[in-house]
């Protein structure tokens, strides 16, 4: 049976509803893990490092779509729960061609401007030549590589997740074999890595199009979009959290490379990739549940119905309680046999690579409830609380923690930065949803007699 935003959501409704995202946000995950498995078996280890140096400086490029896929989901499922489909649509093509816009823009703009950024961010000799090599090519791509981050919300919206996944797959899969053919089998190293990337992000970027352009039975589609800059606007303002969020996470990224360059050198920036490989996986989980609840509770704000915001989040409160504890387990159990398929050969690399995983993986008991407030105020149209609490966790937080930790507890704090900044997040978190209850009214409250 269709499960429709409308829909009084169970606990075994929700998590077939945030299925498909969770899929599809984990198979998108790919990408990075597929190139660094790549990478780090059959190039060499300047490859591994530059991929690793330069993919935070590509991602915060890429997150204008995560910002009009959030903040655009947001304002078209609030129309669909006022009951304007069409407005609805309108909006939704609008925004799309506008992502589209600047993704053409910013392809223009940075191709010439990767090696004066590469060489700020630590790269040098033949690790520089890599990192140029590999951005560039991903850069040609970015158009549709925006697009992609912005479908994989826009297709929950239209009560189609499934087929969001689908889309997602196909874009992973042409990634793992276009690998293969370029890394492996033509020995081209950072060069097949981006070229087995980018053409995969043109399959995830594109294909939506088509689909969208067409009859179809989703709750959106093409239609002639009229000029709304209200609209854009608003869109970039309740998006503006998942922007600044992944802009700061990127630049908290870069900091956490100069930390370990100036700490243990190239060694520490390769065993943090390998971190970050992992945890990709497993905050995909998390923001592909975001994803799949960020709908829902939009149409629910639009259609007033208070009774439904309080079920969907006491029902994601008890949820991601559950997922945090048996993502920090698997993580810590995992460390070493996932390690070894990245750095088996060398064994102090393996060993710091294995301990660093396990304080890391600390963070996933936190990251849950700090992701999804964000989001949850994103769909209600509050861009400002939204951007506080991302802002907070990703930058201020995590910023203080990489910067005073290591000073104290020496590479063991470069580990534990994550862990100790969601922490506090999860803190102002609870603050952000205190203060604003009586507004939206997702937390019942028994008035006294």
């Amino acid at each position: 049976m269709r499960i429709q935003l409308s829909d009084r959501f169970t606990y075994g409704k929700l998590m077939r509803f945030c299925a498909g995202p969770i899929m599809m946000m984990v198979f998108a995950s790919i990408y990075s893990v597929v190139d660094g498995i790549f990478v780090s078996n059959f190039a060499r280890d300047e490859a591994f490092v530059a991929v690793n140096l330069v993919w935070p400086v590509l991602m915060i490029m890429g997150a204008v779509g995560f910002m009009f896929g959030a903040g655009g989901t947001a304002v078209v499922s609030k129309t669909l729960g006022e009951g304007n489909k069409r407005l609805a649509n309108s909006y939704f093509t609008l925004v799309v061609l506008a992502t589209e816009l600047i993704g053409i823009a910013f392809a223009a703009g940075f191709f010439f401007l990767m090696r004066p950024i590469s060489v700020l961010i630590g790269a040098e000799g033949a690790v520089l030549e890599d990192a140029v090599t590999y951005s560039q090519v991903i850069i040609c791509a970015m158009p549709f590589f925006m697009l992609q981050n912005l479908f994989q919300s826009f297709f929950i919206t239209a009560e189609k997740p499934k087929l969001g996944f689908v889309f997602t797959v196909c874009s992973g899969v042409t990634n793992i074999v276009l690998d293969a053919v370029f890394i492996v089998g033509c020995k081209l190293g950072a060069m097949g890595a981006a070229l087995g990337t980018g053409l995969a992000q043109a399959v995830g970027g594109f294909a939506p199009i088509v689909y969208f352009s067409c009859k179809n039975t989703s709750l959106l589609r093409f239609v002639r979009p009229k000029w709304n800059g209200r609209i854009l606007l608003k869109a970039c303002f309740n998006g503006s959290s998942e922007l600044l969020g992944n802009i700061a996470m990127s630049l908290v990224s870069i900091i956490y490379n100069w930390q370990l360059l100036r700490t243990v050198g190239n060694d520490g920036v390769a065993a943090f990739g390998v971190i970050m490989y992992v945890q990709f996986v497993f905050i995909a989980i998390f923001i592909g549940y975001c994803l799949g609840t960020a709908p829902i509770v939009g149409y629910n704000f639009g259609a007033r119905n208070r009774l439904e915001l309080q079920n969907v989040f006491r029902k994601s409160a008890i949820i991601l309680t559950v997922t945090g504890v048996i993502m920090t387990v698997s993580a810590i159990c995992l460390a070493k046999p996932v390690a070894m398929i990245y750095v088996n050969d060398r064994p102090e690399l393996l060993a710091m690579t294995v301990r660093g995983m396990r304080l890391y993986s600390i963070c996933f008991l936190f990251s849950g409830y700090c992701m999804f407030c964000s989001s949850f105020f994103t769909a209600l149209n509050n861009g400002l609380v939204s951007a506080i609490v991302s802002f907070g966790r990703t930058l201020v937080f995590q910023l203080l923690c990489i910067l005073v930790l290591p000073v104290i507890l020496g590479l063991d704090g470069i580990w534990l930065a994550t862990p100790a900044a969601e922490f506090l997040s999860v803190l102002l978190c609870l603050a952000m949803f205190a203060v604003n209850n009586k507004r939206y009214g997702y937390i019942a409250i028994k008035e006294k007699r």
